[in-house]
């Protein structure tokens, strides 16, 4: 039976072609999706390995519960998975530097999103999404990182570049440009280029001079004197790396030294590299179930193609597995020969999908490289990733072979050989079995809607158990349940609507076409399942494209609304690079020609609110008294938002205040934070210098007077020239390098006075400028948006010029009037559709292997019809007619399925997010109208295959056919 099955495989290989792409489509994204994730884990891995490669570090022991952890001082990245600690004192370097086998103790500043790197044309460099990041380096503070030209940055007016940032920029030691600040640009000159031992991914990569670093991280923090990690180099092996046993007893000693009362403690290096690693790996985890749903959506069409063809393969068999039964081949026996068959398609299939998707994932890490972003992980596909491809395959293959296999060995040995078919069995209980799916279905979504209607206060339903569930789970399940039922329903009930719906969809071709569509249409109805199966391949796809094309065209319609009711300033400026607008550029816009007025939107950091252990973040601001009067109208809630901004009062985002239980005239603990002259600190920093140059000088006249006694009259004039010149460079040190700074905590009680419903301002705290003042300095506050009005009757767009000219010397500052602004806003969106795209696209090649193969089918059964359609006059293009009305009319009943729950399921969303935003339902009818005229074309071509093989029979030949 084995060679009989391996006989049949090859005599009916063309057949198994359609099928072999399926499969391998089905496995290149599973084996794609596991390779691609391997790679991009080991990517992180090289990453932090030379990123984060010191031996110990010195971090806090209190973990932060409610508090987002601001840029590390030690490390690139950090992921939400990661726990983050209490900051500690830097000040404990010196005590940490002391310890026996401290090589080096220090902590390196770093800051991303700050900092704009400006191209040798004059233009800023831009990434694909990797971040621009300024470390403050010098010799020994990164031993992964090597100079190979030039030297470290000593001051802000100089800079030295990774090989990929310099190569991006175009440029090279002893080049000038200009490096964006956060205050503005500043001309800077490379003094240095280096390079790592593993790719930065496209991070541009700029060594900054130590200080400057530092007075970065601490203008962008707020906070002064305090950092998350000190790192420490040991010196057992003479710079090398330690091995995890000398780093733990390295870390052992240091936490012996460590102040009692410092909240801090030394952990290995292995053990924050890991911590780290998996915190990226996890954020970076939504990528393979992202590349999963492709995978399941081709492998589930592919069943279905898997399915037809061995129908096909079976019914040209049947005489055959007749004679095997009539001379005692068993049931079993002749269920194997399909069977091997099966096992011989999925293993080829499955091969070719290996390659597939390693070819996959090397053409994705090329077209990063382009776009520069290149990777060194390993992108090979390993071992356990080849044989899930191969098991997936395999699976998959053997389910949709299985009925048709069953088919074969059961038919009774008398009806096989004569070739009689068994009627098609009712279509009905299906019907009412996938109408109760869905309306199980429907209900589900009903209760979602309420949990969404009632809020955090009410109750959706008037049965406690519901409402129970309401509360402990929310609205993720029932909207999970419910499209699963309805998805599954329509699949089950699909056969039951073959026949109504292919005569309403037929109606039309019936009339244009009295013969070929008549012909069509009847066709359509006498394989009902298999209709339905092959519809459903397209109905999966469109419902997943059109369900997220709804929520992306609602998002952007609310986006849309929210600026056009509720925007009253004619334009918008903001900054691509930390959100920071500098001082200068403010200044530059207030006094462009044709402005009347000026709104800054500031920032407050580390604002918290309430008492002892109970404090609570939110997003704070401080802005003009004026801003709901000129620039955004309030939807209030309870209150009155106006007057309690100009009465000095919190306006509350809705969100904040139900958390928090905070009602209109509740009094507020507010704590923020204040940058001050640390008076002491700075008198002893004073004091110490003046002593250290003191020291100095009496050193070098000291040196002078011992090599004039010795006869060196030359040596002891330069001595002395040394300490005169070493004199008055301390007459002329600029005073500001030794003013010490402190973070002072600040306090008020302030009557909650407005709360908003404003989607934009929902999870925010809005306070005027005074009070923010009171509260803050510029030190812990920044302006992050500025909202300009021109003068009334003014050209707007010569005013926009206007301002687009006086920001450009700021590079990074954007200005937009309400139309450019509501398009930015909704760029994020638009890059989600390319992905729906690309899901649809996906389905329709499938579904086109899929109409084909059903359809070929449907000729190899009719193929003496055909021949006798011909033999009394039908044309070839009659045929060809008929098989494409077939086809389109397969193609549109699955896309119309599609569309229905498609739009349903995303009408049902934004119901349910209605409140986070999703205020405006908007069906995208074009995209809709879009994909219905796209399945009439998928049809058209999905029918050429089957029609050439139609006509391609004699006409004799075929009519002779039993």
């Amino acid at each position: 039976m084995i060679r009989i099955g391996l006989r049949d495989a090859r005599a009916h290989l063309p057949r198994f072609v359609m099928s072999i792409i399926a499969i391998a489509l089905g496995v290149s994204f599973v084996v794609g999706s596991f390779c691609f994730r391997e790679m991009m884990n080991d990517q992180v891995d090289q990453m932090m390995g030379s990123n984060t490669d010191h031996d110990v570090y010195v971090r806090g022991t209190v973990e932060k519960k409610d508090e987002s952890s601001d840029q590390s001082s030690s490390s690139d990245s950090s992921g939400s998975s990661l726990k983050t600690y209490n900051d500690i004192d830097d000040a404990l370097v010196d005590d940490v530097a002391a310890v026996d086998g401290v090589k080096t103790a220090e902590v390196t500043y770093s800051v991303s999103g700050s900092l704009v790197l400006v191209r040798k044309d004059g233009n800023a460099v831009s990434t694909m999404g990797s971040p621009t990041m300024g470390i403050g380096l010098a010799k020994g503070t990164w031993r992964s990182a090597h100079l190979t030209q030039g030297r470290w940055a000593r001051n802000d007016g100089e800079i030295a570049l990774h090989a990929f940032a310099a190569e991006t920029a175009g440029l090279k030691v002893g080049d000038t440009t200009k490096l964006v600040y956060p205050s503005g640009p500043k001309d800077v000159r490379v003094v240095g280029v280096f390079d790592t031992d593993s790719s930065q991914a496209g991070a541009i990569i700029i060594g900054l001079a130590p200080d400057v670093a530092k007075s970065l991280y601490q203008e962008k923090t707020g906070e002064i004197g305090t950092t998350q990690y000190i790192g420490v180099y040991g010196s057992a092996n003479g710079g090398a790396p330690l091995s995890d046993e000398q780093q733990r007893e390295l870390a052992d000693r240091i936490n012996k030294v460590l102040p009692a009362g410092s909240k801090a403690t030394a952990v290995t290096g292995d053990q924050l590299r890991d911590e780290y690693s998996q915190a990226i790996k996890d954020q970076l985890g939504f990528i393979q179930p992202l590349i999963l749903i492709f995978a399941v959506i081709a492998l589930f069409v592919g069943s279905f193609i898997i399915a037809n063809t061995f129908s096909m393969i079976v019914r040209e068999s049947m005489r055959g597995y007749a004679l095997l039964r009539s001379v005692g081949a068993s049931p079993a026996q002749v269920f194997s020969t399909v069977i091997i068959q099966a096992l011989l398609l999925g293993v080829v299939g499955s091969a070719a999908g290996i390659g597939l998707g390693w070819g996959m994932v090397k053409l994705i890490v090329a077209g990063m490289a382009r776009m520069g972003t290149p990777m060194s992980g390993a992108a090979t596909p390993s071992v356990t990733d080849m044989l899930a491809g191969l098991v997936v395959g395999i699976l998959v293959t053997l389910v949709g072979a299985a009925l048709p296999a069953r088919r074969a060995a059961m038919a009774p040995p008398i009806q096989a050989m004569n070739e009689t078919v068994n009627p098609e069995k009712p279509v009905w209980p299906r019907g009412v079995t996938g109408l109760v799916m869905i309306a199980l279905g429907v209900i589900s979504w009903m209760f979602c809607a309420a949990i969404a209607a009632a809020g955090d206060d009410g109750d959706p339903t008037p049965v406690a158990f519901l409402n129970d569930l309401a509360s402990q789970y929310g609205t993720g399940w029932p909207l999970g349940i419910g499209a699963g039922l309805i998805v599954i329903g329509v699949i089950v009930l699909a056969p039951a609507l073959v026949g109504p719906v292919g005569a309403v969809l037929g109606w039309i071709p019936s009339h244009v076409f009295p013969v070929t569509g008549r012909l069509a249409t009847r066709n359509l109805a006498r394989q009902k399942r298999r209709t339905a199966n092959t519809a459903a391949s397209l109905f999966v796809g469109v419902a997943i494209v059109s369900c997220l094309g709804v929520v992306a065209s609602s998002a952007k319609a609310s986006v849309a609304g929210i600026v056009d009711t509720g925007l009253k300033s004619d334009f918008t400026a903001m900054s691509a690079s930390s959100g920071r607008i500098p001082d200068d550029a403010v200044t530059a816009i207030e006094g462009t020609e044709g402005v009347a007025s000026v709104s800054r939107s500031r920032m407050l950091m580390g604002v918290t609110y309430g008492t002892g252990d109970d404090k609570t973040q939110a997003m704070t601001f401080a802005e003009q008294p004026s801003l709901f009067a000129k620039v955004f109208a309030p939807v209030t809630n309870s209150g009155d938002a106006d007057r309690a901004l100009r009465a000095g009062e919190l306006v509350v985002g809705l969100t904040v205040a139900q958390d928090n239980g905070w009602k209109v005239g509740d009094t507020v603990r507010v704590n923020g934070k204040q940058v001050v002259v640390d008076e002491e600190a700075t008198a002893k920093a004073q004091a110490d210098y003046q002593a250290q140059v003191q020291q100095q000088v009496a050193g070098l006249q000291a040196e002078a007077q011992r090599l004039l006694a010795a006869g060196d009259r030359a040596g002891a004039q330069a001595k002395s020239a040394e300490a005169q010149q070493a004199a008055e460079d301390a007459q002329h040190v600029d005073p500001s390098t030794l003013v010490k700074t402190k973070t002072e905590t600040t306090h008020r009680d302030v009557k909650v006075g407005a709360i908003i419903e404003n989607s934009v301002y929902r999870s925010m705290v809005l306070m005027n400028d005074s009070l923010a003042e009171k509260l803050a300095n510029d030190y812990t506050m920044f302006t992050i948006m500025l909202f300009i009005n021109a003068d009334h009757g003014a050209d707007v767009t010569a005013v926009k010029e206007r301002l687009v000219k006086a920001v450009k010397p700021f590079y990074v500052i954007t200005v937009q009037d309400r139309d450019e602004f509501k398009s930015s806003m909704s760029s994020m969106v638009d890059q989600i559709l390319i992905i729906l795209y690309a899901l649809l696209a996906l389905s329709i090649v499938i579904a086109v292997f899929g109409i084909v193969n059903t359809l070929a089918l449907s000729v190899s059964e009719r193929t003496r019809e055909i021949g006798l359609l011909r033999a009394i006059g039908t044309s070839r293009g009659q045929v060809r007619g008929m098989l494409a009305i077939e086809a389109s009319l397969i193609a549109v009943l699955g896309t119309l399925l599609g569309l229905v729950v498609g739009v349903g399921a995303g009408a049902v969303i934004q119901r349910v997010y209605q409140s986070n935003g999703l205020e405006w339902l908007a069906v995208p009818w074009d995209q809709l109208g879009v994909f219905l005229a796209l399945s009439i074309v998928v049809g058209v071509i999905a029918a050429l295959p089957p029609a050439r093989r139609a006509l391609k029979v004699p006409v004799l030949d075929a009519v002779a056919t039993d």
